[in-house]
């Protein structure tokens, strides 16, 4: 093992060029979907946390006495998927909405009443987050007689997973492009690397050298080729998100939007599937040569 590490270390010395490009392009492929995949980690951890926050409002008709309030709540916090219903008188909504709107609050002054309905802030379950079980909910609470409307943002909520699944899936066929390419790479520098020792690889085959004598040292140099284009690729990822990281830190509010960089596990899971494409660059390319 010692001597095919040796020349797996010759052979990337010998033919630094290729090895080089070969390296970059590795690192390259492995920047590219390693930040959509860390795109994705975010936007999944914003998302969750987005579907979390999700309030579902619900509009009293106008005829309903305070007395029936506490039947209401309780009918309302027995639904499936509620996890609690907080009552807010339009006194209350009108307050919320001066504060909201701020230097506009003058608008409001105008108003001989107050146009705005009493309504419940519903507040869901982790389970319940989802569009169509919030979609169900709705349904059931728009069945209850003292219920006059509800708003939930259904649209948005829509229009933001079907915007974040066809990133999803770009992000799927990009990163399966770049993985064949960077396997196709590989293995051109390898077969390179192979044709320009070919009179070597003859000789050590009339001697009596079985082919796994021959490919050990190509699939090491396949690995290690691998292995750097993948640390590489994290490290300048890493470079990257640690600027993006401070500097959203400094302009918002950490609390608004956080954003994480992989765990060793996934790092470690990346640099593994980098190595794997040195090795199929090397596989494709010495039963191509071995075959002829």
């Amino acid at each position: 093992m010692i001597l095919f590490f040796k020349r797996a270390i010759y052979d990337i010395r010998t033919n630094r060029f290729l090895n080089a490009v070969t390296i970059i392009t590795i690192s390259l492929s492995i920047l590219i979907v390693s930040s959509l995949v860390l795109f994705f980690v975010n936007a999944n951890d914003y998302m969750n946390s987005w579907k979390k926050g999700i309030k579902i409002i619900a509009y009293l008709k106008p005829d309903i006495g305070k007395a029936n309030l506490v039947d209401i709540k309780s009918k309302i916090q027995g639904l499936y998927g509620v996890a609690e219903a907080e009552f807010i008188s339009k006194e209350e909504a009108m307050k919320r909405l001066r504060e909201q709107i701020k230097r506009q609050s003058s608008l409001l002054d105008g108003l001989n009443e107050n146009p705005l309905p009493d309504a419940f802030e519903i507040r869901l379950t982790g389970q319940s987050s989802n569009s169509e079980k919030i979609e169900n909910l709705a349904v059931q609470l728009e069945s209850l007689p003292e219920i006059d409307d509800v708003e939930y943002g259904q649209r948005w909520i829509g229009r933001f997973v079907k915007v974040f699944e066809l990133f999803r899936l770009t992000g799927y066929a990009m990163s399966g492009i770049f993985f064949i390419a960077a396997v196709f790479i590989v293995a051109n520098t390898i077969r390179l690397v192979i044709y320009s020792r070919r009179e070597e690889i003859e000789i050590m085959r009339l001697i009596g050298a079985s082919d796994r004598f021959i490919k050990a040292p190509f699939y090491i140099e396949g690995i290690i080729q691998g292995a750097l284009g993948g640390i590489i690729g994290l490290a300048a990822l890493f470079a990257a998100f640690f600027y993006i990281s401070t500097s959203v830190e400094h302009g918002l509010s950490s609390d608004l939007l956080h954003i994480r960089f992989f765990p060793l596990r996934l790092s470690i899971t990346i640099i593994l599937c980098s190595m794997l494409v040195g090795w199929l660059g090397c596989f494709i390319s010495l039963r191509q040569f071995l075959k002829e």
